[in-house]
């Protein structure tokens, strides 16, 4: 078990379990799981950690959860997270806050409460996938029920 996994539990939230074979030489771990679970990329979503603006006093971490099939629009997720710009966080910065591994960081579950910001086109979806909290593990669920999980907000955070 997760961290990710026993949120959801805890929660009464319904999801289903996908693991795959992890190959440590993949280059793009989103793209290794929608290739191994034989999903279309545009269902799964990575989990990026990001640091707002420090000089606007919201140098707080966020989450931003975009299609694997896509980049991360940072003057987007910026505006989402009410800050005047936006950067990749420190991997160990974002190791620290969430409690996960790079390549295995599940929005759920995170050891620190983070703003999260899903991308609008998960709502399509009936179901989507995240990272289930390792690598090599995903969960699917309902992106209205990982929205309620996470206390999320959805903008159009995807680099076009």
């Amino acid at each position: 078990m997760t961290p990710a996994i026993d949120a959801l539990t805890k929660a009464g939230i319904q999801y289903q379990l996908h693991e795959y074979p992890h190959d440590s030489q993949a280059a793009s771990y989103g793209e290794e799981a929608a290739n191994c679970l034989n999903i279309e990329a545009t269902r799964v979503f990575k989990t990026l950690i990001v640091s707002g603006d420090p000089t606007d006093n919201s140098k707080q971490l966020a989450v931003a959860i975009v299609p694997v099939s896509h980049q991360l629009n940072l003057k987007a997720v910026a505006k989402s997270i009410n800050s005047k710009k936006a950067s990749m966080a420190d991997t160990t910065a974002a190791q620290n806050a969430t409690g996960y591994i790079l390549g295995g960081i599940s929005p759920l579950g995170q050891k620190k409460r983070l703003l999260v910001t899903l991308d609008s086109s998960a709502t399509q979806y009936q179901t989507i996938f995240v990272s289930g909290g390792k690598r090599g593990l995903e969960i699917e669920l309902s992106p209205n029920d990982l929205i309620k999980q996470c206390n999320a907000i959805t903008a159009d955070i995807k680099a076009l």
